[in-house]
């Protein structure tokens, strides 16, 4: 008997802002990407960060989104589990899966320190890793005894991992020179995104991630991050990013034409219209609802690179 496999994609918005129209041109590709598919949809919140997450902008990020037309079928805020401040056991979890592995260690270099760390010269013995990782003796104990605490870090194996991306086509990047060792949990105790969000798409069963382009980088970390703790990752699409005309890439903490301003100045039909021509859904410029555009959705239509949103909005 075989067995229908599930398509299930997801919106994860970080509840640090009010979405803006960038968010919303993704959240309508990661939508019809699973809908066209005859896929469901989740929501979860992305609120790892107490000091930059607001509930009030989560509550604003789930009616903007029902506005636009665009539903799910679990998650926040009505089901219990789909936040990830709820969701820290399942990352000790992973941690500790990952510690009894060998591959955590502590780490106290600073921020700047760890940014140098990750472009590790060529024909480096230990490419991608910190000065932290092979501590010993008094050098180490002098850190334990000291009153910084440490933020603590996955060791990558210097190899290549290729994803397939639905979009941009095959990436390849090697998880010791282009990036490194990575952050699993900070200083203060917090787990950190690339091991959380890793941790739920694996736990919900993600099987679709649609993101915006900038976060490209992040999926053969992430592919490799799942498939080591024992799971099966998801196929990666990533949209292209949308652009203020001075070339900015938009952004909540910006205040860049966030839906405060665009639910004033268009209808739901009039926003998505403006959204799917910038995508490349449609050739001109018309009022349409989500829902007309998803049989005929193919990310054949979306452009590649960076899309400049003068003259549209």
């Amino acid at each position: 008997m075989t067995m229908t496999k599930i398509i299930r994609g997801r919106f994860a918005p970080s509840p640090s802002g009010r979405l803006h129209v960038g968010n919303m041109a993704s959240s309508l590709l990661a939508w019809l990407d699973a809908r066209s598919l005859g896929g469901e949809m989740i929501f979860r919140l992305e609120d790892l960060d107490p000091e930059r997450s607001y509930m009030d902008y989560a509550r604003l990020m789930a009616e903007d989104l029902r506005w636009l037309g665009l539903d799910w079928d679990a998650g926040w805020p009505g089901d219990e589990g789909y936040s990830q401040g709820e969701r820290t056991e399942y990352y000790r979890e992973a941690f500790d899966e990952l510690e009894r592995r060998g591959l955590i260690y502590k780490c106290w270099c600073s921020r700047a320190e760890r940014l140098a760390a990750s472009a590790p010269h060529p024909g480096e013995e230990h490419p991608g890793s910190c000065k932290c990782r092979f501590l010993e003796g008094e050098e180490l104990n002098a850190r334990l005894r000291g009153k910084r605490p440490p933020a603590y870090k996955c060791a990558v194996p210097d190899e290549d991992v290729t994803i397939i991306d639905g979009h941009c086509g095959e990436h390849t990047r090697n998880l010791a020179r282009q990036g490194g060792d990575f952050i699993v949990r900070r200083s203060d105790g917090v787990y950190a995104y690339q091991l959380a969000v890793s941790v739920d798409d694996a736990l919900m069963g993600v099987t679709r991630v649609v993101r915006a382009e900038d976060l490209l980088s992040s999926a053969p970390r992430q592919r490799w991050l799942i498939e080591t703790l024992g799971y099966t990752a998801p196929d990666y699409a990533h949209a292209p990013l949308l652009t203020a005309p001075d070339g900015r890439k938009l952004s909540k903490r910006d205040g860049d034409l966030n839906m405060a301003e665009l639910r004033k100045l268009y209808t739901p039909e009039e926003l998505t219209g403006r959204l799917a021509y910038l995508c490349g859904l449609i050739d001109r410029i018309e009022p349409v609802a989500p829902c007309e555009l998803v049989p005929h959705f193919t990310w054949a239509k979306v452009p590649c690179g960076e899309i400049d949103i003068s003259g549209v909005f």
